[in-house]
């Protein structure tokens, strides 16, 4: 157990941190479900403007370091490929 101030400092910090990331990443969840449901329902034009919110959404993850930059990388490429195949079919 944290024994000295620094360390019981550093333990909220972390608790803090961990309710912003907790939050972020699920906004970005949440974007995700929402483009991954235009998809399921065949609506290009509302999937087009779902996928472009995931992507802003994942990418502003990226930049808050709640999620890896390759990792954002690709689920935004995943994405963009059901899109793709969405639209031509």
């Amino acid at each position: 157990m944290a024994n000295n101030p620094g360390a019981r400092k550093a333990i909220r910090k972390i608790a803090r941190r961990t309710e912003v990331n907790k939050a972020r990443r699920s906004r970005v969840r949440t974007f995700v479900r929402k483009f991954e449901e235009a998809l399921a329902a065949g609506d290009a034009a509302a999937a087009r403007t779902a996928f472009v919110e995931a992507q802003s959404e994942l990418m502003r993850a990226v930049s808050k370091g709640v999620v890896h930059k390759n990792t954002g990388s690709r689920k935004v490429s995943r994405l963009a490929a059901q899109l793709k195949k969405l639209s031509v079919a």
